[in-house]
């Protein structure tokens, strides 16, 4: 009992990391998922759409990508990737927890929601494929909350001293 209670700090941390890159990238799969299935029922009646439609269901899957550089940053930060695992205390941890909760939490509900509005705007480029730069700014504006999230969880575990 004694050895976890000496690494909670390091728990805390790893939690915080697996949290960032578990919870947006399940954003992406549902936002990815739901927008490919659109994309598919366009590919069955317009094959010639691909490459519009698949650019239009990658969007969601870049809060996947920001998940995965916090925990990269977070492991290298603690020492897992790199040096050797740093000393920290609880609280500390605790700080790189609370640190990467913004793009986990943001991660996963806007990759969701950026998944249903890349949904919709494959239906604009199924039926007016000319509006294609348009109907990409709809999702484009899910995607600002997610960039921002990553700022902040980027900067404040960047900014933890241990």
């Amino acid at each position: 009992m004694g050895t976890f209670l000496n690494n909670l700090g390091l728990f805390y941390a790893l939690l915080g990391a697996s949290l960032a890159v578990l919870m947006s990238g399940m954003g992406s799969a549902i936002g990815v998922g739901t927008a490919g299935q659109a994309a598919s029922g366009v590919m069955t009646e317009d094959p010639t759409k691909f490459a519009k439609v698949l650019i239009m269901q990658l969007l969601p899957g870049t809060q996947g990508l920001y998940g995965l550089l916090i925990g990269f940053v977070t492991l290298s930060k603690i020492g897992i990737i790199g040096s050797g695992v740093v000393e920290m205390t609880a609280l500390q941890g605790l700080e790189i927890l609370a640190a990467c909760l913004p793009i986990a939490i943001v991660g996963l509900v806007s990759g969701k929601y950026q998944g249903k509005t890349s949904a919709a705007s494959i239906g604009i480029v199924a039926k007016r494929p000319d509006q294609f730069a348009k109907a990409m700014l709809f999702p484009a504006m899910v995607e600002t909350y997610a960039i921002l999230a990553l700022l902040i969880s980027f900067l404040a575990v960047s900014g933890i001293k241990l």
